[in-house]
Formats: C-alpha cells, structure tokens, sequence
C-alpha cells in the first residue's frame, strides 16, 4: 500500500512539472500583442497626429472614448454640412492594423458630432450619427490637434479637467436655498399622502365595522 501511495505521488508530481513546463514554454513563445492606437487628420494638421498606447495611454484612452459609440446618443437625422465646422478622422488601431474609423466634428453648432461611416477598414456597418460629448474639443487639443481652447462647463480627463464655469456664477446661498425649499415641499407632500392613507384606512375599517354589527 505504502510503494502504491508513493508511485501515485511520484506520477502526479511528474504530470504537475511537465503541465508547468508547457505553461511556461507557452507563454514564453507567445508574441507580445503590439500596443493599440489612434491616428488623427484632418483641418489644421499637415500630417498625422500619432497616439500609441505605450507612449501615451491617457491621451489614447480619452480619445478612444470619444469614438465609443455604445455610450454616445444616436441621431435620427443628419445634420447639416454646413453646420458641422471643421472634420478630423480618428482611426482606431490595433498594432499596425487599422480596425475603426470615425469622423468627429468638435466646432459643430449645437454641439460635438461624431459620425461612423459605413465603410469601415475590416468590415461595413450601418452608417451612423452621434451626439458627441462636451470635452470633445479639449480632448483633441490636449492631445495636439491644432483646436482653441473652448469653454465646457466641466471636463474631465485628458479632455481638460479644471471648472471654466466664472466664479461670479456660483452662488452657494443660493442653492442650499434652493435645496431646502425642495425638501420642505417633499416633506409637506410626504405627510399629506400618509395623512391621506390614514383616513382612507380608518374610513374602510368604520365600514367593515358597520357592516360587521
């Protein structure tokens, strides 16, 4: 029983080398993914404005977040062209490889577009228009697009990060004013719904008090 438990323990022990061999072997001939990306042209820019991950993560991170579709508000409508101001293309890579574009347009009136052509470098999708967000313009300047500096409300990140509201706006009386009138007519509004529950309570139970002499 003893050589039995001992030749058990050695073939596990055997298994357990050899499957951390492979691991390791394969990790170790596994490629390095190369790093992801974003390329910018358009007005203003004499030759492609290159963001790579490696060297520039934020900047990187904040545009790519600018493009991101799933958290931007569809437009059922395209705008007008001559409404759109000036057009820089943002082209997503991974590695070398280009895999998303997007035409974004910071000075539009009414607010940052962002468009999805159709064509897209490795598939076609459904063309498409968005809202785009805010710090738009400040995200493409900080990165190095040749944009002025714009006035946001508030914006964070790359795209700016500092309050550009002027100070003479901020009225803090004012609103701690304003958030106790709100609390006073909620509560006010509060008792008169329990008050009614109350009495809609002690009406049904006279009733079925009446009917049950």
């Amino acid at each position: 029983m003893v050589q039995r438990m001992t030749r058990l323990t050695g073939a596990t022990a055997i298994a357990v080398v050899t499957l951390l061999l492979s691991l390791a072997g394969a990790a170790t001939a596994a490629p390095n993914s190369p790093p992801a990306g974003v390329d910018i042209t358009g007005h203003g820019l004499a030759e492609p404005l290159r963001l790579r991950a490696d060297t520039q993560p934020a900047h990187v991170v904040a545009v790519m977040e600018q493009v991101n579709h799933k958290g931007l508000v569809r437009q059922s409508s395209s705008p007008e062209k001559a409404d759109l101001g000036p057009k820089y293309t943002v082209l997503v890579l991974s590695g070398d490889e280009p895999k998303q574009t997007y035409d974004l347009y910071p000075k539009a009136v009414g607010g940052p577009r962002v468009y999805r052509p159709a064509k897209q470098p490795d598939r076609k999708v459904t063309a498409a228009w968005y809202l785009g967000r805010v710090s738009m313009s400040e995200t493409l300047r900080t990165a190095g697009v040749p944009l002025e500096r714009t006035f946001e409300a508030v914006s964070g990140g790359v795209g700016g990060g500092e309050r550009i509201i002027p100070e003479d706006a901020l009225n803090p009386a004012q609103d701690i004013n304003e958030a106790f009138s709100d609390l006073r007519r909620l509560l006010l509004l509060n008792v008169a719904v329990v008050l009614m529950i109350t009495f809609g309570l002690a009406g049904i139970a006279l009733l079925i008090r009446r009917r049950t002499r």
